[in-house]
């Protein structure tokens, strides 16, 4: 319904940049439905229902027509969810685009690592992958082999990141107590994250890691 080699980055929030799209550039039939959402950068816009091959989506595209900025009067954004996929190139991407300035590296470490949930250890390696992705904490990506798993409980908690690709989630029990969605996995992640396929990954927020024997400061990020 839309095939560009002109898309632009939008940063409509600091994270991570929207696609828009030029209108020449959108296969589908735009409807017009009326007066969309405002911003108090790029102005009023107008909202369109998407149509294409008998399908439609009501709202899936907006347009800042008469912007403030002149840049964004002829280009289109289409609503994330409401399409069915998105392609960098021929590679299919989720969640929503990656940005340019956004790393993710994965390197091994023969650094010990333990983890500790109240006192409990439930986990330690030698083996350890550390991924540093910008803006947040290095993270301990450890073997299943060397985490108690039967201290962790699977749950129904999923999330998706377009770096990594979809985690499925545990809690922990130690102590006669639960702490809910501490610890993810990968199981199939994306080509450029393949280095932590199946490892287990604790929230350093919320637990306490020890890295060659010295305890961790626990980050402030929004995962706390």
């Amino acid at each position: 319904m839309a095939d560009t080699k002109r898309p632009v980055y939008v940063w409509e929030l600091p994270y991570y940049p929207t696609y828009y799209i030029p209108a020449a550039d959108i296969l589908a039939e735009l409807v017009k439905d009326g007066p969309g959402e405002r911003s108090p950068s790029r102005g009023d816009s107008v909202a369109y229902t998407v149509k294409v091959d008998g399908a439609e989506a009501k709202g899936a595209a907006l347009r800042y027509e008469d912007s403030p900025v002149e840049e964004l009067r002829d280009l289109v954004r289409l609503e994330w969810d409401a399409m069915d996929a998105w392609f960098e190139e021929d590679e299919e991407i989720f969640t929503h685009p990656r940005n340019p300035y956004h790393r993710v590296d994965v390197l091994p470490s023969s650094r010990h690592v333990r983890i500790e949930v109240d006192g409990v250890t439930v986990a330690e390696s030698s083996n350890a992958r550390l991924l540093f992705e910008t803006s947040l904490p290095v993270r301990y990506y450890l073997p299943k082999t060397h985490v108690r798993m039967d201290l962790l409980e699977p749950t129904d908690t999923t999330t998706h990141c377009p770096y990594k690709g979809d985690a499925e989630y545990w809690s922990v029990r130690v102590n006669g107590k639960t702490y809910k969605d501490l610890a993810w996995s990968y199981p199939r992640p994306l080509p450029e994250s393949t280095r932590i396929i199946g490892l287990v990954c604790f929230y350093d927020e919320k637990v306490d890691v020890y890295v060659d024997g010295v305890l961790q400061e626990r980050p402030k990020t929004p995962f706390a």
